[in-house]
Order: structure tokens, then C-alpha cells, then sequence
């Protein structure tokens, strides 16, 4: 993680700062929680055009607001915009996928779940950037939303974030695709179940409406026969539960914020600033109670921590466990840096590697004898009936 220079005014020995560098001692929970920056969580489904919305939310506040901006998306070779946080710099995606042998999701998960153990030298870089005059962190996800669904990591971030920042969410909902009813009741659940989770202001963005008006979308909000019309001209199998469940979300409907946007075009920025603003005001009046609540049972938790035995007098001899809970070293070769130790994959022996080679040649000879069987009865089958189709003509 690598704080990058933000403008004319950055001093330059702050330019490029190792994350190993970063001090804590100005990041505690006693301060509470600060005015700025306020953090703007940006999340929504894969194709829903965040990334572009993003950058146009950073060109349309940059006046006014000096985002700060950060990247959690391990995955995309290039982001449209100047980033001072980006998870890339810490975790190589592909190498990660390489050494647990995962799949594409598999591994930008992974690559959160290490960005997050660094998360109080994270909160220390957003906390200097409020004052350096940042009024707002602008925070870009990967479209795997399942990392802020059930994922910790996803957890970690927003909780570690609103109880230092003003925290809001962002949905970013596609207006095209949500067309189907059914596919708009989908991204009603993934906007339902992050509204639950995270317990924070939350605002949907419908984005592209230069290809498709959003207005469709809000009457489906409040009208729930307007939604069973359309519902009805969709002949599919899953109308059953998409109708049941438009009934179960009735509720969230009603306090739910919407603004149509289109990141290409950048129309609707202003309202949707106007809006962000509202989240903050509502964030400060309902929200900041209960996260300043959070951090002061946290910091009674810490100071009910007990001694060491080793600083109790007559409490006996410390015995060491053998346990090694420090810090991995860096791997400068693949740019791992927040590799856990207990994570690192189990080398096999050489008899091991021997016998598991054996075993994978005698069932590709066991394949190749299969196919070559079949194919060998298929052709005695056709010169079969090739002959008693020539006796039949004699």
C-alpha cells in the first residue's frame, strides 16, 4: 500500500511512503470519531459501471470536496483515474491465485482479505488525508460483491471506517440490465442484504440512463402493481418467488434514496452530491451514536486487558509456547506482502510427488484405453452393418 502524491501542494518526502513506515500513534480510539474525511464506499454488481462512475464522481467533487481516492479492485490491469491507495501496489492478484491455486473470485477475495490485515495503516493514511485538506475518500471496489456480503474482510473495512469516519454507501445499480424484473428484484436482494450488514447510510446510484431512463426502476419501488405487470409479461419460473419477495421488500423500500446518474455523460452528479451530503447529515444524526457506542466497548475491552504474567510479581516463570505471531517477511519477488503464515500452501515430499505422478499416468492410460475401446466398437459396429447391408443388396 503506497500513499501517492495528490497534487502541487503534497510535499514530496510524503510521495512514496512504505507501509511498513506508517506510525500509529496518532491513530487511536480515544480521539473519536472525526469529521473528515468522509468515506465514500462504492459497490455494486460486476458491469454496473463503477469504476466509470467513480471517475466521474471524482472529476464532478474534486473542486469543492479534494477526494481521496483508493482502489481495492486486485483484479483490473488500469483504472481511469489517479489513485492514492491502490491494493495492487500490495497484493500481486495473479501470484495469489498462483500459490492457493484459486479460481478468478477466489483470488480477488484472497487479495482483500490480505489488504484488510493492514487495515489500521489504511485508516492512518485516509486519517492524514483529512488533514491534509481531503474532505473526501472516494473508495473503488471489485465487482465480486460477495466480499461485502458475507466476506470479513468486507466487514472490517466498513466497521473499521465508521468508527474513525463518516461512512456511507453507495450502491451503483445498472439500469439496463435491471429492465427484467427479475434481475432488478436480484439487485434489490445484493442492495438489501449490504444495507443490513454494513448498517450504514445507503444511497443507490442508477447508473446509464443516457441508454435507458430510470424512472421505470423508481415506480417499481413504490408501486407495488406497477412492478406485478411487468412481472407478468416475464414468462420465467422464478416469477413465484420474485413476486413474493417484491412483498417482503416493501419496507426497505420506503426510506431507500435514488438518484439516476449516467458516469459516461456525467449527468445527475449534482443531485447525486446533494444526496451524498444528505447521507453524511443522516449518518452524523443516526449512525455516529452507535459506532461511537462500538468504539468506546472497544476501548474499555482494551484497557480490561490484563497484565502480562511476566510484569506480576511472584506470578511464576513465563514458559515461551514457541509460537512466532510476528509479521511475515516481505517477498520482494511477487509483491505478496500480507501473505498470513498459517495460509502459506503445504509443500509435498519427493515420494509424495512421485506417487500422486503415478497415480495421474495410470488414469490417463485408464482414459485413453477407455476412449480407444470405444472407439474400436463404434467401428466394428459400422462393419457390421456395412456387410449385412451389402448381403441384403446380393
Amino acid at each position: 500500500m503506497t500513499s501517492k502524491p495528490s497534487g502541487s501542494g503534497t510535499n514530496s518526502s510524503n510521495a512514496n511512503i512504505s507501509i511498513n513506515d506508517i506510525n500509529l500513534e496518532a491513530l487511536n480510539l480515544t480521539e473519536g470519531i472525526r469529521d473528515s474525511p468522509v468515506c465514500i464506499i462504492v459497490l455494486g454488481m460486476a458491469g454496473s459501471g463503477k469504476t466509470t462512475f467513480t471517475r466521474s464522481l471524482i472529476e464532478h467533487a474534486q473542486k469543492q470536496f479534494n477526494p481521496y481516492v483508493v482502489n481495492l479492485d486486485p483484479a483490473c490491469r488500469e483504472v481511469p483515474y489517479a489513485a492514492h491507495i491502490d491494493i495492487r501496489d500490495t497484493v500481486n492478484y495473479r501470484e495469489v491465485m498462483k500459490q492457493y491455486q484459486l479460481g478468478p473470485n477466489g483470488g480477488i477475495v484472497t487479495a482483500l482479505n490480505m489488504f484488510t490485515t493492514k487495515m489500521p495503516k489504511f485508516a492512518e493514511l485516509v486519517r492524514r488525508a483529512g488533514e491534509r485538506g481531503h474532505k473526501w475518500c472516494i473508495i473503488d471496489t471489485p465487482g465480486q460483491i460477495e466480499v461485502f456480503t458475507w466476506s470479513a474482510s468486507g466487514s472490517i473495512i466498513t466497521e473499521g471506517l465508521a468508527t474513525m469516519f463518516p461512512t456511507i454507501v453507495v450502491y451503483v445499480m445498472d439500469v439496463v440490465r435491471s429492465s427484467c424484473p427479475t434481475t432488478f428484484m436480484s439487485n434489490m436482494l445484493y442492495a438489501c442484504s449490504i444495507l443490513y450488514k454494513t448498517r450504514l447510510p445507503f444511497l443507490i446510484a442508477l447508473n446509464k440512463i443516457d441508454l435507458k431512463d430510470c424512472s421505470f426502476v423508481q415506480e417499481w419501488m413504490t408501486d407495488f402493481e406497477v412492478f406485478q405487470d411487468a412481472l407478468e409479461e416475464e414468462h420465467s419460473y422464478v416469477n413465484n418467488l420474485t413476486r413474493t419477495m417484491s412483498l417482503t421488500l416493501d419496507t426497505f423500500y420506503e426510506n431507500l434514496i435514488t438518484c439516476g446518474v449516467s458516469a459516461k455523460t456525467g449527468t445527475g452528479f449534482a443531485d447525486l452530491i446533494k444526496h451524498i451530503l444528505d447521507c453524511v447529515t443522516e449518518y452524523e444524526r443516526d449512525y455516529k451514536p452507535v459506532y461511537e457506542k462500538m468504539r468506546l466497548q472497544r476501548l474499555a475491552e482494551q484497557q480490561s486487558i490484563p497484565l502480562p504474567a511476566a510484569s506480576i510479581d511472584e506470578a511464576g516463570t513465563a514458559v515461551p509456547m514457541g509460537l512466532d505471531l510476528s509479521d511475515p517477511k516481505t517477498n520482494s519477488d511477487n509483491s505478496v506482502y500480507l501473505m498470513a503464515p498459517s495460509l502459506v500452501p503445504v509443500q509435498m515430499d519427493a515420494d509424495e510427488e512421485l506417487e500422486t505422478d503415478a497415480k495421474n499416468k495410470t488414469e490417463e492410460q485408464n482414459f485413453q484405453s477407455f476412449v480407444q475401446n470405444h472407439l474400436t466398437a463404434q467401428q466394428n459396429k459400422r462393419d457390421k452393418q456395412q456387410r449385412e447391408q451389402q448381403e441384403q443388396k446380393s
